[in-house]
């Protein structure tokens, strides 16, 4: 049972939101902590036996989204980092500029805190972009990296209206604060990316991200990360990943699609693996989130990735 540490400085998450996360976790049979960072304490989730794996979740959601993989990967170990504001870990401020180079200190101190010198990342959409940044700046402490439904920054990604918005300066900050999805809204809103059935199979999930969208902590880290990453204009030049990067991308990419990706369709998917040197794309059938409708597939082709990483 994750505990929440007594840090009243900090802003917390809602009593809700905590307690319908625990009831999940505790409902999956694993563990859930805290490990200290720097400034702020960071929630994991973990779980299994084997080398390790650590997930970073997309945007708008947690770690709770790839709990259905973990009964089906007992033979790694698998770490679920919230990311900061999501989930149960505390708010740090997403800095307008450089958030590369302060995401890669992220992980340097998540890895530092579970002693682990190296692991395979797996990365699911914007969590996907982190794990790219890491592999490239950090790539001996990166044995493997999973990329789990496309990655929003990657050649030919097409930036959802909505996310743009989040990122116009003051109507973001209004909307963030202002707009609260209901079921209906954020039942589209999944539909838009290719999941509006898949969702509807894990209802506690679905009331996780209702719970989230009426986050005061998650809502403002939402809308801090799509400023950091975008202006008006597009996606800002320091976070974008450019062909030249995927080229020299140097670590084994294992790449999770969905056949109906509205983000980067399967068409630039293949682009990107053939610019990398060592990847493998591997389509499903799903949306945007792979892992929903395919979770012992997912978790299949991670687990054995994994496990193939780990072998010299």
């Amino acid at each position: 049972m994750t505990v929440q540490p007594n840090t009243p400085h900090v802003p917390r998450h809602p009593d809700r939101l905590r307690e319908g996360y625990d009831r999940m976790v505790r409902a999956a049979g694993v563990d859930g902590r805290f490990i200290r960072r720097r400034s702020a304490q960071v929630h994991v989730i973990e779980a299994g036996d084997g080398p390790p794996v650590v997930h970073l979740h997309g945007n708008n959601t947690s770690s709770l989204s790839h709990l259905m993989l973990l009964e089906h990967m007992p033979r790694a170990r698998s770490y679920l980092v919230d990311r900061p504001g999501f989930g149960l870990s505390d708010p740090d401020p997403f800095p307008r500029n450089g958030l590369r180079q302060w995401a890669v200190a992220f992980l340097d101190e998540v890895l530092d805190e579970l002693g682990l010198g190296a692991a395979v990342l797996a990365g699911a959409s914007g969590g996907g972009s982190w794990s790219v940044w890491y592999a490239l700046d950090r790539p001996e402490r990166v044995r493997g990296l999973v990329l789990v439904g496309s990655v929003p920054l990657l050649p030919g990604a097409r930036i959802p209206a909505g996310i743009r918005l989040m990122a116009t300066p003051l109507l973001g900050g209004f909307l963030g604060r202002t707009v609260k999805p209901g079921r209906r809204t954020l039942l589209r809103l999944m539909s838009s990316m290719g999941e509006g059935d898949t969702i509807l199979r894990y209802p506690d999930l679905f009331a996780s991200l209702l719970d989230a969208a009426h986050d005061p902590v998650a809502t403002a880290a939402d809308t801090a990360e799509f400023r950091a990453l975008l202006s008006p204009f597009g996606v800002r030049s320091g976070a974008r990943i450019r062909p030249d990067e995927l080229r020299r991308l140097p670590v084994p990419t294992l790449m999770i699609w969905g056949d109906r990706d509205p983000v980067v369709p399967v068409a630039d998917a293949r682009s990107a693996a053939d610019l990398i040197p060592n990847a493998r794309l591997e389509v499903l059938p799903a949306g945007h989130v792979p892992q929903l409708g395919n979770p012992a597939r997912v978790a299949e082709l991670m687990e054995g990735f994994t496990r193939s990483c780990a072998t010299p």
